[in-house]
């Protein structure tokens, strides 16, 4: 079987909004010479078109995948929400929620993503695949069923779990969520639910600020099956493996699920815009490959990536290709023209072993 990668051109397009950065435009705020939002096409283009480039792509199976039906949508959205959502999207746009601006056709180009991820859960739930990775553009961990946010519009992996789950693929889900930003909306979906392990690794104090707290465990049924671990800015790669071994593959192992996802952003890399962490391509090389170690383990491999974050877009492409190497097994390679440099900025030995102290912290108290 082979690593599917599902990717559409038109979720390229997605585009809207005044903004220099996250700053709406007027006032003191110029725009900007070129680009507006930090989320843009070019970080996932710049992927795919490494992937071709290097010939990695020959050894994926390269798809794409119909919209995410209404009826798909409604599992984790209000009507309500939909309504709104379509309705502006066919005036010519505009912004719902926080941050979450969209142009004419958005509510299909978000269904077009959620599609993405709908359709890689599917493939590898029914054994077509051994994993997948979806490109998936606007991400989705932010989104709560009625409030977009943190650039997200549609919630793209509750989609997918919910499509499985409907259809009987899927019954015990881990979400391991590690873009930099706390994955506040995926936690909101499932925090009173047993059925979902939410795992959430985050730059301490980033984006959302009322949100990702290590005390936040869950309610009710969900009690104990949400975990945050906010990380302090200048983490680094040795820290966040002390993370994944320490903490995240054994509270995976514990839960023993049947399928695990991956919220897969790139900007705790240590040059991204919108973060202060220290990750490298070769931090998410290991981290995927320790996913998938586990997800062979427990669960017949079934194990989907799913594109969340990442601003920079000159390194992204690099960390996503240490990836999908990792991913598929493949031999084919893309070397980090920035390794030698990111070594030398790495946490010193003091300050990796306060990291990792305040990662043990985090394990006496679960």
């Amino acid at each position: 079987m082979a690593t599917g990668f599902f990717w559409d051109e038109r979720c390229f397009w997605h585009a809207g909004g005044q903004y220099a950065y996250t700053m709406p435009i007027g006032g003191h705020v110029q725009p900007l010479a070129a680009g507006g939002l930090p989320e843009n096409p070019e970080t996932k283009r710049r992927l795919k078109n490494l992937i071709d480039v290097s010939g990695l792509a020959k050894d994926l199976d390269m798809r794409s995948a119909p919209e995410a039906t209404r009826e798909m949508l409604l599992r984790v959205h209000p009507e309500s929400y939909l309504n709104e959502f379509k309705a502006l999207s066919d005036a010519g746009g505009g912004e719902l929620g926080r941050r979450t601006p969209f142009s004419t056709g958005g509510y299909e180009i978000a269904a077009q993503s959620a599609g993405l991820a709908v359709a890689a859960v599917q493939a590898v739930t029914t054994g077509e695949l051994e994993n997948a990775y979806a490109l998936s553009r606007p991400p989705g961990h932010h989104c709560l069923p009625d409030f977009p946010n943190g650039f997200c519009l549609l919630a793209n992996i509750a989609i997918a779990i919910e499509e499985a789950k409907a259809q009987g693929r899927a019954n015990r889900v881990v979400v391991l969520d590690w873009d930099v930003h706390h994955g506040n909306g995926t936690e909101a979906i499932y925090y009173n639910r047993d059925d979902v392990l939410t795992i959430s690794l985050h730059q301490e104090g980033n984006y959302p600020l009322d949100t990702g707290g290590f005390e936040d465990r869950g309610e009710g049924a969900g009690l104990g099956f949400n975990l945050n671990l906010p990380l302090p800015a200048g983490t680094g790669h040795s820290a966040y493996l002390h993370a994944m071994d320490s903490i995240v593959l054994p509270q995976i192992e514990a839960f023993q699920p049947d399928l695990i996802i991956v919220a897969c952003g790139f900007d705790a890399s240590a040059i991204d815009p919108m973060a202060r962490m220290l990750a490298t391509a070769q931090t998410f090389r290991e981290m995927t490959q320790r996913v998938k170690d586990t997800a062979a383990r427990l669960c017949e491999g079934r194990l989907v990536l799913v594109h969340e974050g990442g601003y920079s877009e000159a390194y992204v492409p690099f960390c996503g290709h240490a990836t999908l190497e990792a991913l598929s097994g493949s031999n084919i390679t893309a070397p980090d023209p920035l390794a030698e440099a990111l070594q030398v900025r790495q946490p010193n030995s003091r300050f990796d072993a306060f990291l990792k102290g305040e990662i043990d912290r985090f394990a006496e108290e679960l």
